[in-house]
């Protein structure tokens, strides 16, 4: 079977081959849903590429300028709307959305957290002392607010004349110009003379009424970027132990001391640490100076996540809908929504546990125990049908993972769950009920799907589903995802 037919990725659409693509060094992205990938603005800067250096220099000249802005009080709310607030770069389809690519982007709360962080933490930015450079990633290391998502949103931002220049490179060489068309693009350069964005124009790959952006390979990772707020707070006392000046090292430890009782916990701890690094900044200084000199080892570590991310939502998802195309009705509009759904989850089923799907939730003989990737590889599974199959959003009650639409009053909500999850019992007793009760359209059936990858979990669900008498229920399906209990000489599709 062609992997041209399936209609999930960029080459699959493009008609361009996955070795071409690998080759120019972009990532074989899906266009169905973003992939947990983002932009580490400390491989830019760590880099030997001088292209890449270049555009880390012009990211920090863009901060520079927005701190000196913010210092001079010179940021009314219609310059933070122009200077601090971005729309997501969705066309990349990276980053945190499970369904689709539309993102929050950096709207207000990011441009005031920005705004604030840049009095503190930037005072110095330009002309540090104990770090070898300005690093962006500082804004998320005082406080909350600013997070790993915002940082490679702000980052991807910065480059996005890169990306776009780079993408139409490729699509000029490698792409149909049927399949390729001339954008107009907002906020791709920033002119320091007249202080605004001018926007571009760009022959890119079209899909649907949008563009589509090519990310190289070697300025991505996965989880964090290296350079991140939770490594901080869990370095906090290699880092104290090691500040040079003893005066400083021990106004540290007294302030971290003095926040805690007897009896604190592990999470009091951490919020002490927290604050300590808030009141001293020089922290800061010293933890990104660590990370700097370990800075060879971020390349090695990004580049083995991005290649696990590849054999997960790529070969094995492409694996994955090659042995449910063998049950044929897979991909087949069957009845309502709720029946769609279901015989698809029962069709996902048969392959996990009868015909050796179950070794495409493995990385390294490891079970892939992240909810997210589950629900993600659930939803490329997803790629032709009629229906609608959408992220809910919280709405305060608590999210749904998919709901599966065909119009007001044929719904279904689709819940994909580990058995490992420690909240299972109460989201198996409360989620959906709640969220069916807040909606105004005709309450949508729900369907639960619980994989477990042991004995052990699976005698834990089954004792869940005996306490809330739901044994029987049809709404609810669990899966077989273990490796130990399965015949050797299965039948494997080629």
């Amino acid at each position: 079977m062609s992997p041209h037919t399936l209609g999930i990725y960029f080459s699959d659409v493009f008609d361009v081959s996955p070795e071409v693509i690998d080759e120019y060094g972009a990532f074989n992205i899906s266009l169905i849903n973003d992939l947990p990938l983002f932009v580490d603005p400390f491989l830019l800067f760590n880099s030997d590429k001088p292209e890449y250096q270049q555009l880390h220099e012009q990211m920090i000249r863009y901060v520079r300028f927005l701190r000196d802005k913010a210092v001079e009080g010179a940021v009314n709310d219609g310059l933070l709307e122009a200077w601090f607030t971005f729309r997501e770069v969705k066309q990349n389809w990276l980053g945190f959305s499970k369904s689709g690519n539309s993102g929050s982007g950096l709207g207000r709360d990011f441009a005031r957290a920005l705004r604030a962080n840049l009095h503190s933490v930037f005072s110095s930015f330009g002309n540090e002392n104990i770090t070898k450079g300005s690093h962006l990633e500082k804004l998320c290391l005082i406080r909350g607010g600013v997070g790993r998502d915002n940082i490679s949103d702000f980052c991807t931002t910065l480059v996005k004349q890169h990306l776009l220049e780079y993408t139409q490179t490729f699509a000029r060489q490698q792409i149909h110009p049927k399949l390729r068309k001339e954008f107009i693009v907002e906020k791709v350069v920033f002119n320091y003379e007249t202080q605004s964005w001018h926007r571009g124009r760009y022959e890119l790959p079209a899909y649907g009424r949008d563009f589509v952006i090519l990310t190289p390979k070697d300025i991505l990772t996965r989880d964090e970027t290296w350079i991140n707020r939770p490594d901080l707070i869990n370095q906090f006392d290699e880092i104290t132990a090691s500040l040079p000046d003893e005066s400083l090292r021990a106004l540290v430890n007294n302030h971290f001391l003095r926040q805690l009782t007897r009896d604190a916990k592990e999470k009091d701890r951490r919020e002490a640490k927290a604050n300590t690094v808030q009141h001293f900044p020089e922290l800061i200084e010293h933890y990104i100076r660590k990370k700097e000199d370990e800075g060879d080892k971020a390349e090695s570590i990004s580049n083995e996540k991005v290649r696990e991310t590849e054999e997960l939502f790529g070969q094995q998802v492409r694996e994955l809908v090659v042995l449910l195309r063998h049950n044929t009705e897979f991909y087949d509009r069957v009845g309502d929504t709720y029946t769609e759904a279901r015989k698809r989850v029962l069709f996902l089923k048969d392959v996990i546990e009868n015909k050796d799907g179950y070794r495409l939730f493995y990385l390294k003989g490891k079970p892939v125990r992240k909810e997210q990737d589950l629900q993600i590889l659930y939803r490329l599974t997803w790629f032709a049908t009629p229906s609608d199959v959408n992220r809910e959003v919280n709405n305060g009650r608590g999210p749904v993972d998919f709901k599966v639409s065909r119009g007001r009053r044929d719904a279904v909500l689709v819940e994909c769950k580990l058995a490992s999850n420690s909240k299972l019992k109460s989201n198996l007793q409360n989620q959906v009920e709640v969220y069916q009760k807040a909606n105004d359209a005709p309450e949508p059936r729900a369907i639960k799907v619980i994989l477990f990858f042991s004995a052990d979990e699976e005698a834990r669900v089954l004792r869940i589903l005996d306490e809330l008498k739901l044994r029987e229920s049809q709404d609810l399906i669990l899966i077989d995802a273990r490796n130990d209990n399965k015949p050797s000489g299965s039948n494997v599709v080629q």
